[in-house]
């Protein structure tokens, strides 16, 4: 986390010397603990939730983590991986580490042209069943907890390589990802109608990483990381072209979401669709521990989808708010200011980012047609003064000039 070793060496995760309120790694290394007394030799029984996450490592022979909550079994087990039930209950972010931390991973390595091996062995069905499956992990040798702390995707708790993973319970697939595995279309195309079916992102995240997806010849195995925001990027795609051509929205309003130290002021102004994006990463939140001042990161996009830089934050609150227009049938220009607190200090995934905007657009806006004074204020008692300062920065909310003014 880029905090200096002699530092932590001196807190021992007790003194919270490097200011964070609760120390990550300390945390996630208690639960792998807990996990490992739980174990009878190397072999480990629970259901997954499912859990299965593809690693990136090694391309094109990469890792496939297959996880289970020891001694867990049905819909207690569910828990331990459920972005949008965290959400709802509102989950700190302690809880989500010990969920994590808690989930035994076995390791298989997989070619990512080889997708079949994961068809034999049942375990792309386990990963697309609706409830959790019985399953049993002989591991090849003990999973030893160790002090270390995955910051790319999300916690991952004590992993060991598998000899053999079983699975011993049958799988329930919803109709439609069931029927998915045996149509003949491009994988966008495929990603596409699952969503517009009604399929939420998550299990089509999970098909298309474990090589459900695409034509029967040429079906690959995609990282867990790559697979989130693919989904994302095709579904947003999906979504603008059932917008062409829908009128602009008629009022100007504000919104505002908040969840596990993250904070999202959503302008939406009447326009085509345009987005921009500025996140700030106050000193002690996770991406920003070693900096003495905000981090600050900037993303702009035209109404046809053109973006300055590839971000999965973006991707993830950019598909959560044009499924608001979908459901509005109309068009905004969208501006974002997201502050990221010192309370978020350990990563747990960009869902955190989609299921918040989420929530913020399904509640009534803050501000309908606000004035700049009555911005300013709700903004104040809402963001930090640092986050404050790039409020003027989103054009967006600047008088544009359009060719309609000289009509």
């Amino acid at each position: 986390m880029n905090i200096p070793p002699e530092l932590c060496t001196r807190c021992k995760g007790y003194k919270k010397l490097c200011g964070l309120s609760r120390c990550p790694i300390l945390e996630s290394f208690q639960a792998q603990v807990r996990t490992y007394m739980k174990l009878s030799g190397l072999v480990a029984q629970g259901s997954t939730p499912p859990s299965v996450l593809v690693g990136e490592a090694g391309y094109p022979k990469v890792s496939l983590h297959f996880m289970v909550p020891v001694g867990i079994y049905g819909e207690e087990a569910k828990a331990f991986e459920d972005p949008v039930g965290w959400s709802k209950r509102r989950v700190g972010i302690e809880g989500i580490i010990r969920y994590r931390s808690e989930l035994l991973s076995g390791q298989i390595k997989v070619r990512v042209d080889e997708p079949e091996v994961l068809y034999e062995k049942e375990l792309g069905l386990v990963a697309l069943s609706e409830r959790p499956v019985d399953s049993e992990l002989k591991l090849k040798r003990a999973p030893i907890p160790a002090l270390r702390f995955d910051g790319i995707t999300k916690p991952i708790g004590p992993r060991a390589p598998a000899e053999e993973i079983k699975v011993t319970g049958n799988p329930s697939l919803p109709r439609p990802v069931e029927r998915a595995l045996f149509e003949e279309v491009k994988a966008e195309e495929g990603v596409r109608e699952l969503y517009f079916r009604g399929v939420d992102v998550y299990p089509i995240q999970r098909l298309l990483s474990l090589g459900f997806m695409g034509k029967r010849g040429r079906r690959k195995v995609v990282p867990t990381r790559w697979a989130i925001t693919a989904v994302d990027d095709i579904v947003s795609r999906g979504i603008r072209e059932r917008l062409r051509g829908t009128q602009e929205g008629s009022s100007f309003e504000v919104y505002y979401g908040e969840y596990l130290g993250d904070k999202f002021l959503i302008f939406l102004k009447p326009g085509p669709g345009r987005f921009e994006w500025i996140e700030i990463w106050h000193p002690r939140s996770f991406w920003a521990t070693s900096s003495p001042r905000p981090v600050v990161w900037k993303v702009e996009e035209s109404a046809l989808g053109e973006a300055t830089a590839a971000d999965g934050g973006f991707s993830a609150a950019r598909l959560a708010l044009l499924e608001f227009m979908l459901r509005r049938g109309r068009r905004w220009d969208v501006a974002v200011l997201r502050e990221i607190t010192p309370g978020y200090y350990a990563p747990v995934g960009s869902w955190h980012i989609r299921e918040t905007v989420r929530r913020a657009m399904e509640s009534p806006p803050l501000l309908r047609e606000p004035t700049r004074e009555e911005i300013r204020q709700e903004a104040e008692g809402r963001m930090s003064p640092e986050a404050l300062k790039y409020l003027g920065e989103l054009r967006l909310l600047k008088r544009q000039v359009r060719l309609t003014d000289f009509m």
